[in-house]
């Protein structure tokens, strides 16, 4: 199998690298991070314009029509510059549900503008005292009029707080989740921002008989969340190579200038078998992000949620290996604002507890354990 980039993809992400390295080092993304939006509409535009917010929808609906690799090479770069834009939460995942389930009148009201960064979207799905993969909701849809009515609360909605249109999960009346669109600012809405811990932006959504329409029929939507989702779990695997990476470079680098005894740090065995320890991890990453990745690139198979697990599952451990490796090597300056690789560990963090955590995605793989097929002896 050839692993390596076509000249086409090799020039998308050294133009995305360059581009997030233009417009962030670590004193210019803390002073974004710290606006009431928390992000560069500046740098979203740039992104339009590049064709970067189009990659994962099909021309028909405006987009550029590429496939999952080369929105994986976008994500890596994200993580590595630890770029605070909404790509996934505002556009891969709601926009990739509107581009599966809705009908074409709503694909051609809402992508081309998702295209064109005009419009924000979210994906209210979770909800209070649900943990992934559960889909226990609370939240309901009734008919009223022409539409249905929503009520419930969901929380945490990733950059709900600035978002212009809503895809929201919902009980439908004769069971099953079904999926509708509504505006953010729509009557019986009441959003309230907060932080995360890697300085991202959230919001709990509350709905009070809010007036919604199905995303394309009012029936249950299952397959679809679960595909996407598998999706995102695979695009959180991509961003989190790149934050690894970084955060390993950083490291190594520290290792190589900070002096002790007069001679480098990077002169003690220990701390060098440590930082090969860290490479390691992240090889591993590496091998099964990919996995990841072909699975959801694969056309002629449905989603797997069990290679996502497995992907899932396996980039956490190395994720939680690097990020306290990285902080323990540099000492007390690992832990500093002003430092980068405390970001990095907070960010990969974040993403370890996204859409399930270790524990989630063991007990995914484990309830599956019977359905395995062992290889012939």
């Amino acid at each position: 199998m050839d692993f390596d980039l076509t000249d086409e993809q090799g020039l998308l992400r050294d133009t995305v690298r360059e581009l997030l390295a233009r417009n962030y080092d670590q004193e210019s993304r803390l002073k974004v991070t710290e606006t009431e939006l928390g992000w560069s509409r500046d740098v979203w535009r740039q992104f339009a314009e590049l064709g970067v917010l189009g990659l994962s929808f099909s021309e028909e609906d405006g987009g550029v029509g590429a496939g999952p690799v080369e929105t994986m090479l976008v994500l890596e770069e994200v993580g590595r510059s630890l770029a605070p834009e909404p790509l996934l939460d505002a556009v891969l995942v709601p926009g990739g549900l509107v581009a599966r389930a809705g009908s074409a009148e709503q694909r051609q009201r809402i992508l081309p503008e998702v295209v064109e960064g005009n419009k924000l979207l979210a994906f209210a799905d979770a909800e209070p005292g649900v943990r992934w993969p559960s889909r226990q909701f609370a939240t309901t849809a009734v008919a009223q009029g022409d539409g249905y009515a929503l009520s419930g609360v969901k929380n945490p909605v990733p950059h709900g707080d600035s978002a212009d249109e809503l895809v929201v999960s919902a009980v439908l009346p004769d069971g099953g989740i079904g999926l509708f669109v509504l505006a953010a600012d729509a009557e019986g809405v009441r959003r309230t921002p907060f932080r995360t811990v890697d300085g991202r932006r959230g919001a709990q959504i509350e709905f009070d008989q809010a007036q919604a329409q199905p995303l394309g029929e009012a029936v249950d939507r299952t397959e679809v969340i679960e595909d996407i989702t598998a999706q995102a779990q695979a695009s959180l695997c991509a961003e989190s190579i790149g934050a690894m990476s970084e955060a390993l470079r950083l490291t190594t680098d520290y290792l190589k200038q900070r002096k002790q005894f007069g001679v480098t740090l990077s002169k003690f065995q220990t701390l060098t078998q440590r930082a090969a320890n860290m490479y390691v991890s992240l090889e591993l990453a590496r091998s099964i992000s990919l996995y990841a990745t072909a699975s959801v690139a694969d056309p002629d198979s449905p989603t797997d949620s069990v290679a996502a697990s497995r992907a899932r599952l396996q980039v956490g451990r190395s994720a939680r290996h690097i990020a306290q490796e990285s902080i323990q090597l540099h000492g007390g300056i690992g832990m500093t604002a002003e430092y980068p690789v405390g970001h990095y560990a907070a960010r990969l963090t974040a993403i370890e507890h996204t859409l399930g955590g270790k524990h989630e995605h063991l007990r995914v793989l484990s309830d599956r354990v019977g359905t395995y097929v062992l290889p012939e002896l």
